[in-house]
């Protein structure tokens, strides 16, 4: 886990008991998310219950931010597990959480190893860290001031 104290630095929006939510630093879209466990685990079938839980927990209010944060048409919402998937940490399990709109330049990854972002990253976690708070105040625990 990430030591409390940097989660503006590295773009932390959230921690909870077993897990927490991150921005990815080289995102498909403005407002990709990525929900991290605690546990530093490879595998989804190595989660026990009550993680499996939060997770999924923190993964739906992490739609409602965005859903209010961005208006996206639709979401990308998956794990990568192992290398030959894909993980970029592959030892590290993690759920993105990717917002879409039709007609998007998400392919630019694929075709021009091409990001297309128009909002920066710094941007992109002050407004969604304001949002969260007033969205969840009951569960806005950082590991630094805002």
């Amino acid at each position: 886990m990430l030591h409390a104290g940097e989660d503006s630095k590295r773009h932390i929006l959230y921690r909870g008991e077993r897990v927490f939510v991150a921005l990815n630093l080289y995102p498909y879209s403005n407002g990709h998310l990525m929900v991290v466990p605690n546990r530093h685990l490879a595998t989804l079938e190595d989660l026990d219950e009550a993680t499996l839980i939060e997770l999924m927990t923190v993964t739906q209010q992490c739609l409602a931010l965005l859903r209010m944060a961005y208006k996206p048409e639709g979401f990308n919402v998956g794990f990568n597990v192992g290398t030959a998937a894909g993980a970029g940490i592959a030892d590290h399990l993690h759920q993105h959480i990717v917002p879409r709109w039709v007609g998007d330049t998400n392919f630019m990854s694929t075709l021009a190893e091409t990001r297309v972002i128009p909002e920066w990253i710094d941007q992109t976690y002050a407004e969604l860290r304001l949002l969260w708070l007033e969205m969840f105040p009951e569960e806005s625990t950082s590991g630094d001031e805002t």
